[in-house]
């Protein structure tokens, strides 16, 4: 078993385990899901640190026949891009765990289905093969469906409903989409294949779409309404408002689950429609900077907490998407960063909000008051999770959603996407909502007088539950004051996806074609010869411009 799998499977081999372990022992099975969310994160460590930076194709590949008769294979490998957000899952599955300890009901079923669902959101970031990627991103919908299901609260079983019905009718467009570019690339090189490598290799050299231009347009749409309805963005969100408030605390990788769609957009939408990219990025855009406003103007008015999350989360998510499709280097940068902060931030306010509901069981933004005096430790950490929501320089929501911001500027600037500038102008207001809504919720949780006498009882964060928040806490102050931590690693990966989507035939990175690499400037080479620079793109919709180069943004 190589590493990647290892990792992927590490949960479900600790669920198998806790399978075997009768249901009255409950802190056997505690402590076993918590051991192994923990060597999980361990793995994940070590990867990162087998990981080459400059390199942006996929390493530790693992590939071996799945259905040979189909072109379907086992293959998984993680790039510059994905890299992250395997990090950032095993860290809130140790968070999510570790919330979970405080479970009481049916808790054996619970720490299985969590664990499934964290093996889940690995092999979606892990895939390379398309219908492996779709069978994780599809599995993904039961654990979590169940989980708010059994363990919700009042309105759980509809919000379950919602979110299964909403992501199982969204994915199977993308199903539709990935048996249209299987089939296209037999046409193409003669072997059916479901490999995104062998896919984009096709694609690189400009033969998958030859003569089918009008079916490109319907394939991409395909692909980025499965992955919009995932993310969500605006008008798609309404399963995220339910999913949020219903499920239960420890439910904290409901935060991962989002960025399997914002990473699908950038894996597949941007990679492989060069031609349908430009003309559908400035709708998609659109609703990015919709949700911006409509997120950060309902959340402004929420008074449960969780539901102001889950409408600040769709803003966030509209900054992620903004930046992506921007098509510049300094907005993919922004979008692929954007997606990793605001799993750690929203993780860290999720499980702080999970623990004062433990404690009050109310969730009410007007039900509180006077928690500064009462719980000093947790205000403090609640404080670094509200300033990194609104984006304040120091904290990691400031870098991603300034490079997002500033690649859509470079956009419009450059004519690269129509209407770029006024999205970017219109998206700022949208940092301006964010401080309003979440300084007004620090503010009435903190501030005053207590609204009820149980409230001078509470008691304030345990160590355990300290040492349990500060993980996320200490990533989001690391993401803000040294961001090269994060961006280093990506830089080629970022690139090499942008080239995919933005170069000419023939001047296209290729996953597949390991003779290639990009130089320290992220121009691309053949062996020695130079293919394109980092600053070629194609003509028409895309004009020609040198985009901002790593030295130049973050």
């Amino acid at each position: 078993m190589g590493l990647l799998s290892l990792i992927t499977f590490a949960p479900i081999i600790g669920a198998l385990i806790i399978a075997l372990i009768p249901a009255e022992h409950v802190k056997a099975i505690k402590g076993l899901a918590m051991v192994t969310a923990i060597a999980t994160l361990g793995f994940s460590l070590f990867i990162f640190g087998q990981f080459k930076p400059g390199d942006f194709h996929f390493q530790l590949l693992e590939s071996i026949p799945w259905i040979p008769s189909l072109g379907i294979r086992y293959q998984v490998g993680v790039d510059g891009i994905s890299l992250w957000m395997v990090v950032m899952t095993a860290v809130l599955g140790v968070v999510a765990t570790g919330v979970s300890l405080y479970e009481s009901k049916r808790v054996k079923a619970f720490m299985i289905l969590l664990l499934l669902l964290e093996t889940t959101m690995l092999g979606t970031f892990v895939a390379v093969d398309m219908i492996l990627f779709y069978t994780f991103f599809e599995a993904a919908l039961l654990p979590i469906a169940l989980l708010i299901w059994i363990w919700g609260d009042e309105n759980r079983k509809k919000a379950a409903v919602r979110v299964f019905i909403y992501l199982f009718a969204g994915s199977i467009l993308m199903l539709v989409g990935m048996i249209v570019l299987a089939q296209r690339t037999q046409l193409a090189t003669g072997h059916l294949s479901f490999s995104l490598i062998d896919v984009q290799a096709a694609v690189a050299n400009g033969k998958l779409w030859a003569g089918a231009l009008s079916l490109e347009v319907w394939v991409f749409w395909a692909f980025a309404l499965a992955f919009l309805i995932k993310s969500p963005a605006f008008p798609f969100h309404t399963w995220l408002v339910d999913s949020y408030t219903q499920a239960p605390t420890g439910a904290v990788l409901l935060g991962v689950l989002v960025k399997t769609g914002t990473y699908g957009l950038i894996r597949f939408c941007i990679t492989l429609f060069p031609e349908a990219l430009p003309r559908a990025a400035p709708a998609i855009m659109g609703l990015a900077v919709v949700g911006i406003l409509y997120g950060g103007a309902v959340a402004a008015v929420q008074l449960d907490i969780k539901k102001l999350i889950a409408f600040s989360s769709l803003a966030h998510v509209g900054f992620i998407v903004l930046g992506a499709f921007s098509l510049s280097y300094n907005g993919l940068v922004g979008a692929v960063l954007g997606g990793v902060n605001h799993g750690f931030a929203t993780g860290a306010l999720f499980l702080l909000v999970g623990l004062l509901y433990l404690r009050r069981r109310s969730r009410g933004v007007n039900e509180f008051g006077g928690l500064k005096a009462q719980m000093p430790v947790f205000a403090a950490l609640f404080l670094i999770s509200t300033l990194a929501a609104v984006g304040l320089p120091g904290t990691n929501a400031f870098v991603g959603e300034f490079l997002s911001l500033l690649g859509t500027f470079e956009s419009g600037i450059a004519h690269t996407v129509g209407l770029s500038v006024g999205y970017a102008v219109l998206a700022a207001a949208g940092v301006i909502l964010a401080a309003v809504y979440m300084l007004i919720l620090f503010q009435k949780l903190f501030y005053g007088e207590p609204k009820l006498p149980a409230i001078r009882r509470l008691r304030d964060l345990r160590g355990w539950e300290v040492a349990l928040a500060l993980v996320p806490t200490a990533l989001i102050l690391w993401g803000g004051i040294y961001p090269a931590t994060f961006t280093g690693p990506m830089q080629a990966s970022v690139n090499a996806t942008r080239m995919m989507g933005m170069n000419s035939a023939n001047q296209r990175p290729a996953w597949g074609n390991s003779a290639q690499s990009l130089d320290e400037r992220l121009n691309l080479y053949q062996g020695a010869e130079q293919v394109a620079p980092a600053g070629v793109h194609a003509q028409g919709p895309i004009a020609a411009y040198n985009a901002a180069r790593p030295e130049d943004g973050p």
